[in-house]
C-alpha cells in the first residue's frame, strides 16, 4: 500500500470540486414541462399521495435509497473529539463508500451537540427524510445509549457502524478461523483488548454466535476488567471476569485462543503470542499500527491464524465489506430496524462467502494467482463483487423472517440480477446472451489454452453451462498451469497439435484445406505445415464441424488471425469484407461500434458492407439499427478523404435499403444529440430517433474510440464481434480480462446457434 502524505491526501480532498460526494438528478429538467413536473404544480400529487399513506414516500421519493450518516465528531478515526465540523471528510468518505459498493445515496450531517439527550431529538426530527440512519464516530459510552434510544424511537433502521460493523466482520472472520484450526467458538478462551464500543459490540456478537462469557477476559487501559473493580459502567460491568488470579494482558492471554484487540498499537509482544494456546487467532485491529505487527506475530508463531484492519495483509477486517449490503438488504425490505438476526445473517453470509471459489476480478486486484480458504484467506476482499447479493439477500431475507420488513421480495433471482445490474456487474445484455447461450451451449474451440486468462476463460465459460471447451495447447503445460491456478479441467478436452495421435485429423484438415484453396496455390504439404499452427487447425475445426466456434487473439498478431480466417472460414457471400463491432452498455443505452478491429483504410465499398454487417449485427441483438456514419464533418462540408468516402457510403446504403435509419457523415457530437441534430440538420432519417449504431470512417477512429471510453469510464463493453465470416470465428483483444472472453464465448455460441438454424431451413 503507498504511503500516503499529509500532501497528498489535503490535495485530494481540494482539488476540483471540494468534498466527494455530490447530488445528482435522476429525472428529465430541460423543458418547463419537466419544471412543472419537478416542482410546482406537479410535484403536488404525489405529496397529497404520501399525505393519505406515509409509506408512498419510498414510491415517490428517494426516502428508499437514502441513508444519514450522522455524527457529532466526538470520536472521529483515531483522532478523538476533533468536533462535528472536523468530521465532515469522514462522513463525506462513509458516504463515497455506500456509493461505490451498494448504490445507495448518503446525506452526510454534522451536528454540533454532545448532549446525548439533544443529539438523540435533532436525529428524530430529521429522521423523515431517511431510508435508514448510520451513527458514525460518537464516543462511547453515550453511543450505546444514543444508538438503543434511536433504534426504540424511530421506524427506520438506525446502526452505529463503529460498534457493529467491526463486530460483524471480525465474526465472520472468526468463524472461519476457528474453522481453520479446528476449534469450536464455544470452547475457546478469548481475551478482549480494549473496552470501547467496537470492542463491546464484537464481544456481545461472539457471544450471540456461542462464545461463553466465562471464557472472555476484557482488558482496558487500567489491566483486566473484573468484578473487583469499582470503576465499570454497565457496559463493561457485563464482562467482567471472575478470575482474581490475572491483572495484565500479559497475564489474560497466556494459554488463550483468539486475541482480539480494538486498542493501540504494539501493546502484544512476540512472547506473549508464543504464550497462547496451539494455532492462535490473532486480529490486531488497532489502525494504522496493530497491536502486534504482522510480521512479529508470524515470526513468533508460524502457526497463527491472523487478521488486521490493513488492507497491506491478509485478512482485512474492513468495514465495508458489511455495512453497505446490511443497508442495502434493509432498505430493500422497507425495514423498520436492523436487528440481531438481521446482523447475524450478515456474519454466516460473509463467512460463507470466504469458503467459495474466488471470483477472477478479486484475484487480479490483488494481484494472485487464485486465494483459497485458509489461513491467509478466511475474510472475503472488500472488492469481491459477489458480497452485494450475498449479504444483502442474507439480510433482507433475515428482515422478512424476523418481521421487520414492511416490503416482501418474492423472486431472489430477479432481486440478485437487480443488484448485480445496479453495481453494472452485470447487464440485462450479458444476462440474456449467457441465458440464451446456456440454453444450447456449443462445442468452442480456445486457442491460446495456455495463457491463464484464456483458460480460466474456458473453465468459467463451463461452469456457467454456455459451451463445451476445446481448449489447444501443450496439454502438460495447460494442466501444470490449472493446478497452479487452482482449475478444475474435468470434462474438457485439451488438443496438443503436436502429439501424434493428431496426425491423421491434421493430414485430414490439410487435404480439405488445399482442395478448398486449389485455384489460389494451395498445396497438401503447405497444409500439413499450417495445420502446426493453433488458429489453422482450430479454425479447420468450425470448418469441418469437429467444433462450433472458435476464440482466438490474446496474443496473437490480428494480421495473422484475419488472413487465416478469410483463407479457412471464408466471408459471407454478398460480402467482400468482413469486421467487429463492440457493443457498449452505458447507462443512457446500448451502443454498436463498427469497424473496431479489421479494416485499417477503408474505401467506400469498404465502407457499405461493414454499415450492412453492423445494420445484420444489431439486429441479431434483437434491436433495431438506428445508424450514424461518422466523420469530422457533416453532410458533405468536406468534400474529399474519409468524409467523401462515408458520403458516398450513405448514399449506397440509402439507395439500397429505403426504409433504414442510416444517415451522415456527421460529427458525433450530433450523432449523440437528437435535439441538437434535428435542430440542425431536420432532412435527415434520423429525424426524433435516438442513434444506437456507430460507424467509423477508418480503424484508428474506431479502435481507438472505443478504447478512451474503457479506458475512462466504467461501461461495459462487449467485443470484439466478429461480422461477416462464414462461421463463428471470433477474436478478442491483446490481453482481454477473463470477464471479456467469457462475453464474446457467450456471443459465439449464439452465433453458432443462429448458423446452425439457417443451416437447417
Amino acid at each position: 500500500m503507498a504511503k500516503i502524505t499529509k500532501e497528498a491526501a489535503l490535495l485530494y480532498h481540494s482539488q476540483g470540486k471540494p468534498g466527494k460526494i455530490e447530488v445528482v438528478p435522476t429525472k428529465p429538467y430541460s423543458t418547463q414541462t419537466d419544471l412543472s413536473l419537478a416542482y410546482s404544480p406537479g410535484v403536488a400529487e404525489p405529496c397529497l399521495e404520501i399525505e393519505k399513506d406515509p409509506q408512498n414516500a419510498y414510491k415517490y421519493t428517494a426516502k428508499g435509497n437514502l441513508v444519514a450518516v450522522i455524527s457529532n465528531g466526538t470520536a472521529v478515526l483515531g483522532l478523538g473529539d476533533i468536533g462535528a465540523l472536523s468530521g465532515k471528510p469522514v462522513m463525506e468518505g462513509k458516504g463515497l463508500l455506500f456509493k461505490i459498493y451498494a448504490g445507495i445515496d448518503v446525506f452526510d450531517i454534522e451536528v454540533d451537540e454532545k448532549d446525548p439527550e439533544k443529539f438523540i431529538e435533532a436525529v428524530k426530527a430529521i429522521a423523515p427524510t431517511f431510508g435508514g440512519i448510520n451513527l458514525e464516530d460518537i464516543k462511547a459510552p453515550e453511543c450505546f445509549e444514543i444508538e438503543r434510544r434511536l433504534k426504540e424511537e424511530l421506524d427506520i433502521p438506525v446502526m452505529h457502524d463503529d460498534q457493529h460493523g467491526t463486530a460483524i466482520i471480525s465474526s465472520a472472520g472468526l468463524l472461519n478461523a476457528l474453522e481453520v484450526a479446528g476449534k469450536k467458538i464455544e470452547e475457546v478462551k478469548i481475551v478482549v483488548n480494549g473496552a470501547g464500543a467496537s470492542a463491546i459490540s464484537c464481544t456481545k456478537l461472539y457471544v450471540s454466535l456461542g462464545a461463553r462469557l466465562e471464557n472472555i477476559v476484557m482488558v482496558d487501559s487500567k489491566g483486566v476488567i473484573n468484578l473487583e473493580r469499582k470503576d465499570l459502567n454497565d457496559q463493561k460491568r457485563y464482562f467482567a471476569t471472575s478470575r482474581t488470579d490475572i491483572h495484565t494482558l500479559e497475564e489474560a492471554v497466556r494459554g488463550a485462543d483468539m486475541f482480539l484487540g480494538l486498542s493501540k498499537g504494539n501493546v502484544l509482544s512476540q512472547d506473549m503470542v508464543r504464550s497462547m494456546a496451539s494455532s492462535p487467532i490473532v486480529f490486531a485491529l488497532a489502525n494504522p499500527t496493530p497491536e502486534i505487527s504482522y510480521e512479529d506475530a508470524m515470526s513468533a508463531r508460524p502457526d497463527v491464524l491472523m487478521a488486521t484492519g490493513r488492507s497491506d495483509y491478509p485478512n482485512q477486517i474492513n468495514n465495508v465489506i458489511g455495512f453497505p449490503y446490511i443497508f442495502r438488504g434493509a432498505l430493500d425490505t422497507q425495514a423498520s430496524a436492523i436487528n440481531e438476526a438481521m446482523k447475524i445473517a450478515a456474519v454466516y453470509a460473509i463467512a460463507n462467502l470466504a469458503k467459495q471459489p474466488v471470483p477472477d476480478v478479486v484475484n487480479e486486484a490483488y494481484h494472485m494467482n487464485n486465494f483459497s480458504f485458509g489461513a491467509e484467506y478466511f475474510i472475503p476482499k472488500p472488492v469481491d463483487p459477489r458480497l452485494i447479493t450475498e449479504v444483502s439477500c442474507a439480510v433482507a431475507r433475515a428482515a422478512m423472517e424476523s418481521g421487520v420488513a414492511r416490503k416482501d421480495i418474492e423472486d431472489w433471482d430477479a432481486y440478485k440480477l437487480r443488484l448485480r445490474e445496479l453495481m453494472g456487474y452485470e447487464s440485462k445484455l450479458t444476462r440474456q446472451l449467457y441465458d440464451t447461450a446456456r440454453r444450447n451451449p456449443q462445442r468452442v474451440v480456445f486457442a491460446e489454452g495456455g495463457h491463464p486468462n484464456m483458460l480460466k476463460a474456458a473453465v468459467e465459460a463451463k461452469s456457467e453451462g454456455i459451451c463445451q471447451p476445446i481448449i489447444l495447447g501443450n496439454d502438460e503445460r495447460i494442466h501444470k498451469l490449472a493446478k497452479e491456478l487452482d482449475l478444475n479441467l474435468e470434462g474438457i478436452e485439451i488438443v496438443n497439435l503436436r502429439h501424434d495421435c493428431e496426425t491423421e485429423r491434421r493430414e485430414r484438415y490439410a487435404q480439405i484445406l488445399a482442395t478448398k484453396r486449389a485455384r489460389e496455390g494451395a498445396t497438401y504439404e503447405e497444409g500439413i505445415d499450417k495445420m502446426f499452427e493453433r488458429n489453422y487447425f482450430g479454425m479447420m475445426m468450425v470448418e469441418t464441424g469437429d467444433a462450433d466456434a472458435f476464440i482466438t487473439g490474446l496474443y496473437t498478431k490480428y494480421t495473422n488471425t484475419i488472413k487465416v480466417a478469410k483463407e479457412v472460414i471464408g466471408i459471407k457471400p454478398g460480402y467482400k469484407h468482413f469486421g467487429t463491432m463492440h457493443i457498449l452498455n452505458s447507462k443512457k443505452r446500448t451502443y454498436f461500434l463498427a469497424d473496431t478491429l479489421i479494416n485499417r483504410h477503408p474505401d467506400t465499398e469498404t465502407l457499405t458492407d461493414v454499415a450492412k454487417l453492423a445494420a445484420e449485427t444489431v439486429k441479431f441483438f434483437n434491436q433495431t439499427p438506428v445508424m450514424a456514419m461518422l466523420s469530422y464533418s457533416n453532410f458533405g462540408s468536406d468534400s474529399i478523404g474519409s468524409p467523401l468516402k462515408m458520403h458516398e457510403a450513405v448514399a449506397s446504403m440509402q439507395q439500397e435499403f429505403p426504409e433504414l435509419a442510416i444517415d451522415g457523415e456527421m460529427q458525433v457530437n450530433f450523432a449523440m444529440n437528437r435535439e441538437l441534430r434535428d435542430k440542425k440538420y431536420p432532412f435527415t432519417r434520423l429525424f426524433g430517433k435516438e442513434v444506437n449504431t456507430l460507424v467509423f470512417p477508418n480503424l484508428s477512429s474506431a479502435n481507438s474510440g472505443y478504447k478512451l471510453i474503457q479506458a475512462m469510464t466504467d461501461t461495459e463493453l462487449i467485443g470484439p464481434i466478429q461480422m461477416g465470416l462464414n462461421k463463428p470465428i471470433h477474436f478478442t483483444d491483446i490481453e482481454s480480462s477473463v470477464r471479456d472472453i467469457v462475453n464474446i464465448t457467450a456471443v459465439a455460441v449464439i452465433d453458432a446457434i443462429v448458423a446452425k438454424k439457417k443451416i437447417s431451413r
